[in-house]
């Protein structure tokens, strides 16, 4: 077991708090010192109080399931024998109202482009299984109820192979 913590910090900046005109602003400050500027959705608080600049909520939560799956997949990647040179993923969560009407996180949609270093590269039918064994055993996604699809953009040649330079 393992704990994971964050330290959330808001404080009332002005405005008028009981006529909800106050600003989302707030900070995540995690164990290892890093500090994000967060903030509510822009589609959720408009502006001027929430901050379009800042991280909300629901991006985080596709980050982190995002995040999660790449981190497996590059273990899996690496426990098959096949090296990865880069990784890059442009996921996208759908809000959307549940059967009792309130609105959650009901999908997020992965679509990791992998790229391999020199030797070899997995088939198309290889990395489509890589990707199903990191969703298994990804963390996040293993604790959420939101639907989780992975459309890996698989790419059908090695990275170029690289050349060091020798006097």
């Amino acid at each position: 077991m393992s704990d994971h913590k964050a330290r959330i910090s808001w404080r009332f900046s002005g405005g008028d708090f009981l006529k909800g005109r106050y600003s989302r602003e707030h900070s995540w400050t995690f164990d290892g010192g890093v500090t994000v500027p967060a903030s509510s959705a822009p589609t959720s608080v408009p502006a001027p109080y929430s901050n379009t600049a800042n991280v909300d909520p629901e991006e985080a939560y596709v980050a982190a399931i995002a995040s999660c799956h790449m981190l497996s997949f590059l273990y899996v990647a690496y426990r098959e024998g096949f090296e990865v040179a880069s990784y890059e993923d442009e996921a996208v969560g759908t809000m959307s109202k549940n059967e009792r009407g309130v609105l959650w996180v009901s999908s997020a949609i992965l679509t990791p482009r992998v790229e391999y270093g020199t030797g070899r590269a997995p088939s198309a039918e290889q990395e489509d299984h890589l990707h199903h064994r990191a969703h298994a055993e990804c963390y996040i996604a293993n604790s959420v109820k939101t639907e989780i699809t992975v459309r890996a953009r698989v790419t059908a040649h090695p990275a170029p192979e690289r050349r060091d330079a020798r006097p």
